[in-house]
């Protein structure tokens, strides 16, 4: 990889306004990779969010983008979906948004990240053709591309990616697997992924998926990876941009457990069990109409300080996150990580 880590530790690129640059250089002027998140906003926006990190680190850095998808949509499933939502709208006083397809301003994204030379980009919901992977790494990028299975592995090395984000079901949030069609697999846990993917290409592999304490560190670099990605980790620090409602959701012991849904945005993502995902089991594979569907909808839910109708992303460890600086986290991580690192070693037999 063209960036080196000076500790393993990376902030996921966390979309929806939560990956601040303030958070972002917190954790990469503590030694790790923060990342930024391209997704659901305007490239000129995503522009002005990395001229603000790099005021305020000097450090290397990610950037984060959603590939976009060509998947077709039952569009009598999408349009009955729409029709449901218009309740909802109405309970919280705002119309539904337009369930509409776009790219997310893939190619004018693509051409920031290059002209701007960020040193990381990574990808989520799919691989990039070996012509980007190229383009990029040429700009000074180092490409990583999230898998969730050993087949997407496979695909994105032969693109080209300097390193994989392998991807396990506890992780909260969208999973970035490439293909978004029902059935749904199951998805594979962490520590299986990784040891599947470890055996099935050689570049190195970032950890992400229910992160949440020193000890998982350890583990995930034990089991082969070069560092490990936390997100739901970094939601309560006070850098983040976490919504005040979905802060105090992760706190204040409502909810029960976390689940995998397409109810807010069509494709599935793991977070906190409420009402909402209760209410729409049956949400069709359809990203990103139905984020945009339901977009007004959520906002409106926080607005108001209802929980119930906002997507409360967060991976299966969410009880364990910690309300600290985001440095100050970096630097507990890292202790944590080497006390476990050294029981384990006493715990072995000579």
């Amino acid at each position: 990889m063209n960036h080196k880590l000076a500790c393993p530790i990376i902030a996921a690129p966390m979309a929806g306004g939560v990956s601040t640059p303030a958070l972002a250089a917190a954790v990469s002027n503590a030694g790790g990779w923060g990342f930024l998140a391209g997704g659901y906003k305007t490239a000129s926006a995503m522009q002005a969010e990395i001229e603000a990190l790099r005021e305020l680190t000097g450090a290397p850095f990610g950037v984060n983008l959603f590939v976009p998808g060509g998947e077709s949509v039952d569009e009598g499933l999408l349009a009955s979906y729409a029709e449901r939502m218009r309740g909802e709208a109405q309970h919280y006083g705002v119309l539904p948004g337009e369930a509409r397809y776009d790219d997310d301003e893939w190619e004018r994204k693509l051409q920031v990240l290059m002209k701007l030379h960020v040193p990381v980009v990574s990808f989520t919901f799919g691989c990039p053709s070996p012509d980007i992977v190229k383009e990029l790494q040429q700009a000074g990028s180092t490409v990583i591309v999230t898998v969730t299975t050993p087949e997407e592995a496979e695909v994105a090395v032969e693109a080209g990616a300097d390193a994989l984000c392998v991807q396990g079901g506890e992780a909260g949030g969208h999973q970035g697997s490439f293909g978004n069609a029902l059935p749904d697999p199951e998805p594979i846990g962490l520590l299986v992924l990784l040891g599947q993917i470890r055996k099935a290409v050689s570049v190195p592999l970032i950890a992400a998926g229910g992160l949440m304490h020193g000890a998982d560190v350890a583990a995930v670099l034990s089991a082969g990876a070069c560092a490990a990605q936390l997100g739901t980790a970094f939601l309560l620090c006070p850098e983040s941009g976490t919504h005040r409602v979905h802060r105090a959701a992760l706190t204040d012991g409502r909810y029960s457990g976390t689940a995998l849904t397409r109810a807010f945005t069509g494709r599935r993502a793991r977070g906190l069990v409420n009402r909402f995902m209760n209410e729409y089991p049956d949400a069709p594979a359809a990203y990103p109409q139905l984020h945009h569907l339901t977009r007004p909808i959520r906002k409106a839910a926080g607005d108001k300080g209802d929980a119930e109708a906002m997507s409360l992303w967060a991976g299966q460890g969410y009880r364990l996150a910690r309300e600290l600086p985001a440095s100050e986290l970096v630097d507990v991580l890292l202790r944590e990580a080497g006390e476990a690192i050294a029981q384990g070693a006493v715990r072995l037999p000579s």
